[in-house]
């Protein structure tokens, strides 16, 4: 399932980009113009929060703290918004329990890339992933397809592993680049193409979709 983002921002243009840009990087997005509206429609608990500070009404600290105090989102990563510079107005986001915080104007891609990483940094660790007949057992690194065990390199098995952590998510090649190879890693993209094309070889069931100028997905 893709993961979920709430955003409260009541800008009515800064709000309708940023949930074009979540959803085209995969992303389910909630979006609210105001803290109460927010309350008032709360499912489930998101899997990460973008609060605007100066909303009308409730603003983004209390929002910040009645999630901190709930059982269920107590731990939930969170990513402030705001136009001011000061720094107590930081520091308040901070000590309330904020993972992060972004002054506007700010980069989309920058906010991309945040979100990216606030989602990796607290997403739970898993030792074993399946799907349909395929097993993946992370501490044993063993993978297993319909009971048959499949023989994968190093870089292989983490691709899948990596896939099927992020399973209904689009990855980009330069995203799978990062992660499995590392930062430092200097080869070209087409080495993900090219990993993809020898882990579908050892693969009997079609679990990799390719999304076209994008990069994959396990949906």
């Amino acid at each position: 399932m893709p993961q979920t983002i709430v955003l409260v921002e009541d800008d009515d243009s800064i709000r309708a980009m940023l949930e074009y840009y979540l959803k085209s990087m995969g992303y389910e997005v909630r979006a609210f113009d105001s803290g109460e509206h927010f309350f008032a429609d709360q499912t489930e608990p998101a899997s990460l929060y973008i609060l605007d500070i100066m909303l009308p009404g409730m603003d983004g600290l209390e929002i910040l703290r009645r999630l901190r105090d709930g059982t269920e989102t107590e731990r939930v990563p969170i990513l402030m918004l705001t136009a001011r510079n000061a720094e107590l107005d930081k520091v308040a986001g901070l000590e309330s329990g904020a993972d992060d915080y972004m002054v506007k104007p700010f980069g989309i891609m920058e906010l991309g890339a945040r979100v990216k990483a606030l989602l990796r940094r607290t997403a739970p660790r898993e030792d074993k992933l399946a799907l349909e007949g395929l097993e993946l057992d992370v501490g044993a690194r063993e993978v297993r397809e319909n009971g048959q065990t499949v023989e994968l390199t190093y870089k292989e098995f983490e691709l899948l592993r990596l896939l099927l952590s992020r399973r209904g998510t689009v990855l980009t090649r330069d995203e799978i680049l990062q992660t499995v190879w590392g930062y430092d890693f200097t080869g070209e993209t087409r080495t993900v193409d090219m990993h993809i094309k020898t882990l579908r070889q050892k693969l009997s069931g079609d679990y990799i979709q390719t999304v076209r100028g994008v990069g994959y997905k396990i949906p």
